[in-house]
């Protein structure tokens, strides 16, 4: 049985090799933060990390996850809550019905990982996931107030 590392944690799986890794997160692992939002990988709120880096989970094969990437949901980024991103998203109240926060912190916390000091420009190249409120000014203003947490 195939074994994958999740939040730290190795995890034996029993999927179909092309299940995407949604939904092993999800039915499998139980892990429902990483939500499904559009099975194409165009909204984000899918969004986790695989060594490091923000990846849209609906559109990565259980096949294509590798014995040692660490998959990090957002269960997994800080389970109390301390993340620098959870506390400025609590902190600025970022979401307004909040389905695709989780993907939206996951591509931020990966945003900021790479570049703990971005600029509204980066932050709009970088930040590609949708939110149907339209809270982008606040997800932007989440991301600078995290940067000043780090």
């Amino acid at each position: 049985m195939p074994r994958i590392i999740v939040n730290g944690t190795p995890h034996d799986v029993d999927a179909e090799p092309d299940t995407p890794l949604l939904w092993v997160l999800r039915e499998q692992l139980g892990l429902t933060g990483t939500k499904y939002g559009c099975g194409i990988a165009a909204c984000g709120a899918c969004t986790v990390h695989i060594g490091g880096m923000a990846t849209r989970s609906c559109q990565v094969q259980f096949q294509d996850i590798a014995p040692e990437d660490e998959i990090t949901t957002i269960e997994g980024l800080s389970p109390d809550r301390t993340h620098p991103v959870q506390q400025a998203w609590l902190e600025i109240d970022v979401p307004q019905c909040g389905y695709c926060q989780s993907g939206q912190i996951m591509a931020a916390a990966a945003l900021l990982a790479a570049n703990p000091n971005p600029t509204d420009e980066d932050i709009a190249a970088e930040m590609t996931n949708l939110c149907r409120c339209g809270t982008y000014n606040r997800i932007r203003a989440g991301i600078k107030r995290a940067a000043e947490l780090l």
